[in-house]
Protein backbone atom coordinates (compact mmCIF):
# COMPACT_ATOMS: atom_id res chain seq x y z
CA UNK A 1 0.00 0.00 0.00
CA UNK A 2 1.48 3.79 -0.70
CA UNK A 3 1.34 6.44 1.49
CA UNK A 4 1.21 10.05 0.34
CA UNK A 5 3.39 12.47 2.86
CA UNK A 6 3.35 16.38 2.71
CA UNK A 7 5.82 18.66 4.83
CA UNK A 8 6.30 21.69 4.71
CA UNK A 9 3.57 23.40 2.92
CA UNK A 10 4.22 21.31 0.45
CA UNK A 11 7.69 21.95 -0.19
CA UNK A 12 8.66 17.75 0.31
CA UNK A 13 6.52 15.40 -0.54
CA UNK A 14 7.01 11.54 -0.38
CA UNK A 15 5.44 8.15 -1.65
CA UNK A 16 6.08 5.39 1.39
CA UNK A 17 5.41 1.76 0.58
CA UNK A 18 7.82 -1.59 1.43
CA UNK A 19 10.17 -3.12 -0.39
CA UNK A 20 12.62 -6.46 0.78
CA UNK A 21 10.52 -6.57 3.96
CA UNK A 22 11.15 -3.17 4.78
CA UNK A 23 9.74 0.63 4.94
CA UNK A 24 11.00 2.85 2.57
CA UNK A 25 9.81 6.72 1.13
CA UNK A 26 11.00 7.73 -2.37
CA UNK A 27 10.11 11.56 -2.62
CA UNK A 28 10.44 15.29 -3.67
CA UNK A 29 12.51 18.47 -1.99
CA UNK A 30 11.66 21.64 -3.70
CA UNK A 31 14.21 24.50 -3.01
CA UNK A 32 14.50 25.28 0.44
CA UNK A 33 16.22 24.34 3.74
CA UNK A 34 14.50 21.58 5.81
CA UNK A 35 14.82 20.01 9.37
CA UNK A 36 13.49 15.96 9.70
CA UNK A 37 13.46 13.88 12.96
CA UNK A 38 14.27 10.80 12.88
CA UNK A 39 13.05 7.45 15.29
CA UNK A 40 14.52 4.51 12.85
CA UNK A 41 18.25 4.86 11.27
CA UNK A 42 17.73 6.45 7.72
CA UNK A 43 19.72 5.67 4.90
CA UNK A 44 19.24 8.65 2.34
CA UNK A 45 19.77 8.30 -1.51
CA UNK A 46 19.84 11.40 -3.60
CA UNK A 47 18.60 10.03 -7.20
CA UNK A 48 17.80 13.11 -8.87
CA UNK A 49 19.72 16.43 -8.14
CA UNK A 50 21.89 17.83 -5.40
CA UNK A 51 20.98 17.85 -1.58
CA UNK A 52 23.26 19.82 1.09
CA UNK A 53 22.77 18.28 4.36
CA UNK A 54 24.10 18.46 7.87
CA UNK A 55 24.13 15.38 9.90
CA UNK A 56 24.00 15.03 13.38
CA UNK A 57 27.06 16.06 15.07
CA UNK A 58 28.69 18.23 11.99
CA UNK A 59 28.85 21.64 12.13
CA UNK A 60 28.55 22.35 8.19
CA UNK A 61 26.59 21.27 5.16
CA UNK A 62 28.31 18.70 3.13
CA UNK A 63 27.12 18.14 -0.49
CA UNK A 64 25.36 14.65 -1.67
CA UNK A 65 24.77 14.83 -5.75
CA UNK A 66 22.57 12.53 -7.20
CA UNK A 67 24.36 8.81 -6.96
CA UNK A 68 25.61 9.40 -3.35
CA UNK A 69 23.97 8.45 -0.18
CA UNK A 70 24.47 9.05 3.75
CA UNK A 71 23.13 7.88 6.66
CA UNK A 72 21.45 9.45 10.14
CA UNK A 73 20.97 7.31 13.46
CA UNK A 74 18.24 6.85 15.09
CA UNK A 75 16.51 9.11 17.27
CA UNK A 76 18.43 12.31 16.22
CA UNK A 77 17.64 14.56 13.23
CA UNK A 78 19.34 16.53 9.90
CA UNK A 79 19.50 19.15 7.98
CA UNK A 80 18.61 19.37 4.06
CA UNK A 81 18.83 22.03 1.57
CA UNK A 82 17.96 22.63 -2.40
CA UNK A 83 18.78 25.06 -4.85
CA UNK A 84 16.35 23.32 -6.94
CA UNK A 85 14.17 20.12 -7.19
CA UNK A 86 16.33 17.25 -5.55
CA UNK A 87 14.67 13.26 -5.35
CA UNK A 88 15.60 10.78 -2.92
CA UNK A 89 15.39 7.52 -1.76
CA UNK A 90 15.21 7.18 2.02
CA UNK A 91 15.30 3.46 3.42
CA UNK A 92 14.78 2.84 7.18
CA UNK A 93 16.86 0.34 8.56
Amino acid sequence: MLKHSSYFEGKVQSVGFERNGRRATVGVVDPGEFHFGTEAAERMTVISGELLARLPGEPDFRPFPAGTTFEVPARSGFDVKAAAPAAYLCDYL
